[in-house]
């Protein structure tokens, strides 16, 4: 069993200290740059109920919330079926990992990011922190070990999440009626510590501060994790900014670091709300984006789902073309797009996820050159539609028109990726690509070859000091189509 004592021992080995100015220095991995797109996967005993979102452990103990009469409908009273006993309906006797990673690869991810403990504060993998895991109960099985098993006999980055600080305040409403949490939570309990939920989850000092206990475990559970699975990447949810986890993540960061360097493996964390100092990893944006090219890396993660991420009965799905706009505008702003599905309970992957899947992936194999490897531009777009700036900003798809237009570069050659192409023959102008050298924002180079990716045909073109004039053929195809440009 992993300890405070193990913890210190590495944290003291060096290279890394647990200080900000040590810890700023951590580089992220070279190939993390070039792959684009992941998979993000939320699967747990929340699949179960199947309904609301993956917050049901939390909103069912909230009295007039609609998870709270649908569990009262469904399941009975709080008090007689609590969240706990959806574990052994969680069995996933339908899980198949390899088949999870066929999948994955004919989409065209490069990297993994199974859930391994969500808020709810079930462990998707052996740990020897608490009994409520995936091999001690449930489906009896290692899930987040054997999904890098299979990853990495594919040659697919592993990455992981954790989202147990969140997990402080979970079930603490249902202290606030007749239900099977109690009023003192056990340790040992799934429900423990139950401490009263902050009104306002992105107040720095708001109260109650998590108890010391509560923050060593997080500590050990954390550092078990990276232990025994090595992710190249970690992802935090938005908790541990709060003012008290600082010197515990400090010390976490020191273990992680020193344990890859150890190995001689580079690794990075994923962040949200500048809970770590501004370059010291990867900036995590929620269902949401920038509107301008960024300096630094950072992630859009969203869900194939408006209303979940993970496996309800009733999920608003997004199409395989507004995900691609994602993909194309993250990327020629400098970020990466993580996309999550949720299985269900048994395992199997639903049709709808497994289409779209499949159909970002036909493109990818077509136009994954101006995705893969690529660079942004000096300017990241043309035409009159930018993506909504911020998180949680997928409320609805953006409306893109044919001028809508961004850009990439790879190897030499500029791609101008179309957004909406329209269905009927069109003339257009793409300001940015005027041949004009008192501009400095303009290309400075003549364009000696003009192609439309996947398409075999000529294109009519010419450029000056306005802009490249193109016209374009009809797209029967509602997906982004690219142009690969060379000078």
């Amino acid at each position: 069993m992993i300890s405070l004592e193990e913890i210190d021992q590495v944290v003291q080995s060096g290279p890394f200290d647990p200080t900000w100015d040590s810890l700023s220095h951590q580089v992220c991995p070279d190939w993390y740059r070039d792959a684009k797109f992941g998979m993000f996967i939320h699967w747990g005993v929340y699949s179960v109920p199947a309904f609301g979102s993956e917050w049901y452990s939390r909103n069912m103990y909230i009295q007039g919330n609609p998870c709270y009469d649908y569990h009262r409908e469904h399941f009975g009273d709080q008090a007689s079926f609590g969240y706990k006993d959806f574990i052994p309906l969680f069995t996933a006797d339908r899980f198949d990992p390899a088949s999870w990673l066929d999948l994955f690869q004919k989409s065209g991810a490069q990297y993994l990011f199974p859930v391994a403990e969500h808020h709810d504060g079930f462990q998707m993998y052996a740990s020897t922190l608490s009994l409520y895991n995936s091999l001690e109960m449930g489906p009896r099985r290692d899930v987040l070990g054997e999904l890098r098993e299979e990853a990495e006999k594919r040659g697919l980055h592993f990455c992981t999440s954790s989202h147990r600080a969140e997990h402080q305040f979970f079930f603490s409403h249902g202290k606030e009626f007749t239900s099977d949490i109690p009023q003192e939570v056990p340790r040992d309990s799934l429900y423990w510590p139950a401490e009263p939920e902050p009104k306002d989850h992105f107040d720095l000092t708001s109260k109650p501060y998590p108890s010391k206990e509560f923050l060593e475990d997080w500590l050990l559970r954390t550092c078990e994790l990276v232990r025994d699975y090595q992710p190249e990447l970690l992802y935090f949810d938005w908790w541990i900014q709060h003012e008290s986890f600082r010197p515990y993540l400090m010390r976490f960061l020191a273990y992680y670091y020193n344990l890859a360097a150890q190995e001689d493996r580079k690794v990075a964390v994923c962040y949200k709300q500048d809970a770590l100092p501004f370059g010291s990893g990867i900036v995590e944006m929620e269902r949401g984006g920038y509107g301008e090219t960024q300096a630094f890396l950072w992630q859009m993660d969203t869900a194939i789902a408006r209303n979940s991420w993970c496996y309800t009965q009733d999920l608003a799905y997004k199409t395989s073309k507004e995900l691609l706009q994602n993909l194309v505008d993250v990327v020629a702003k400098n970020g990466n797009l993580l996309l999550n599905i949720g299985p269900k309970a048994d395992g199997t992957i639903p049709e709808q996820d497994r289409d779209i899947l499949t159909e970002i992936g036909d493109w990818l194999a077509v136009n994954g050159e101006a995705i893969y490897q690529s660079r942004p531009w000096r300017v990241s777009s043309d035409g009159p539609t930018e993506a909504q700036e911020g998180s949680f900003s997928d409320g609805e798809a953006p409306l893109y028109t044919s001028q809508d237009f961004r850009y990439t570069m790879r190897d030499g050659f500029l791609y101008a990726i179309q957004l909406e192409p329209s269905g009927r023959i069109e003339e257009l102008t793409l300001p940015s690509l005027a041949y004009d050298l008192k501009q400095p924002r303009i290309l400075h180079a003549r364009i000696q070859k003009l192609e439309l990716l996947g398409e075999n045909q000529p294109l009519s073109w010419s450029q000056d000091e306005t802009g490249l004039h193109l016209q374009l053929p009809a797209c029967s195809k509602k997906q982004p189509r690219v142009l690969r440009l060379s000078f």
